[in-house]
């Protein structure tokens, strides 16, 4: 006996066909050819399964719920109040609610992400949020969906809103570099899964090859975007290598720099006199810290109320406006040895 259609997916579709999700989405939405083999095959599976696509389903549907999703990895630190004000601001003035939940999407299980077309009309999905398998299905349905912080998976048109992160943590790099003497600089990488933390890698490996400073994969911590991991990636790096001449750290984000302030405290090394600090994000904390916080400011709540607004588009059936790259400036301050807050570089 077939499940009835409103329990069958993409997925259930593709495992009786015997083909691919991304498959399964091309044939739904005729974008690229497949073959008639596959074409009769498929055809067949969704017969017996009795499958709607989620666009048709929704089409036949008399109401909208009015709600729209954000998706995210976690709520563990001050980085998602901007972010959380600009998305909320701009749900507000459509009159629509907003549901928040998180999902670990780098835990491969079967439990699918707890809100999508089943609870709200659309949504916005944070970085790491969701595995490339499950936005394909998604997409195959006529979901709309607007990305935060990452780029669209290969042969997915989504759009997406991203800050620029390269070339200004290359240029916060060698200043630490040029301004201050640095040449040992810690980097604590966010979460293995994160597009920004790859991004910022690169600009500082970047930075170390410009001005001639060997790489040492030894400087490279995981920090996770967050205070305690930082501290305890950097204390126990302070125990474990003491001879390494540490000069400077950079933190990933501004979250992660009280983690790190607190290890170096604790190590009695003086932040700027003895180890520079940087972070990233310039959250509105950063210029309370002891010192003041050199950083990136990047436009967090800008970047809710943008993606926010592709939403909309997209409900609205409007133009996606494809991709977006915010950009970012440098904030000094005085835990980089500036002696005090300057303009942006």
């Amino acid at each position: 006996m077939s499940r009835r259609s409103s329990s069958v997916t993409i997925r259930d579709v593709a495992r009786d066909a015997g083909v691919s999700i991304a498959t399964v989405s091309r044939y739904i939405n005729r974008k690229e050819p497949v073959s008639p083999e596959v074409s009769e095959r498929l055809q067949a599976v969704m017969r017996q399964l009795k499958y709607v696509p989620h666009a048709a389903a929704r089409h036949l549907a008399t109401r909208k719920t009015r709600v729209v999703g954000l998706l995210l990895s976690n709520l563990q630190n001050d980085f998602f109040v901007p972010f959380l004000n600009g998305v909320e601001g701009i749900v507000r003035k459509k009159g629509y609610n907003l549901i928040v939940a998180t999902h670990h999407a780098n835990i491969r299980n079967e439990t699918p992400p707890p809100i999508g077309p089943h609870n709200t009309d659309g949504m916005l999905v944070f970085a790491d949020a969701m595995v490339d398998d499950d936005l394909t299905a998604y997409q195959a349905g006529g979901f709309p969906m607007v990305l935060v912080y990452r780029t669209p998976p290969a042969g997915l048109e989504l759009p997406s809103v991203k800050v620029e992160n390269v070339e200004i943590t290359k240029q916060l790099i060698e200043h630490l570099i040029h301004a201050h003497g640095r040449k040992h600089i810690l980097f604590l990488r966010g979460p293995v899964d994160q597009e920004d933390s790859r991004l910022r890698e690169a600009g500082y490996k970047s930075a170390l090859e410009a001005t001639g400073i060997p790489f040492d994969e030894r400087l490279i911590l995981s920090g996770d975007f967050e205070r305690g991991a930082a501290y305890q990636a950097v204390n126990e790096f302070l125990n474990r290598e003491p001879h390494i001449a540490c000069d400077s750290v950079f933190t990933g984000d501004d979250d992660a720099a009280i983690g790190v302030l607190r290890a170096l405290r604790q190590h009695n090394l003086r932040v700027p006199e003895d180890v520079s600090v940087a972070g990233f994000d310039d959250l509105g904390f950063a210029s309370f810290l002891n010192p003041p916080l050199t950083t990136v400011r990047a436009p967090t709540e800008l970047v809710g109320q943008i993606a926010t607004e592709r939403l909309f588009n997209l409900l609205d059936n409007g133009p996606t406006d494809g991709s977006v790259l915010l950009p970012t400036e440098i904030i000094l301050r005085r835990s980089c040895g500036c002696p005090f807050e300057q303009p942006a570089l």
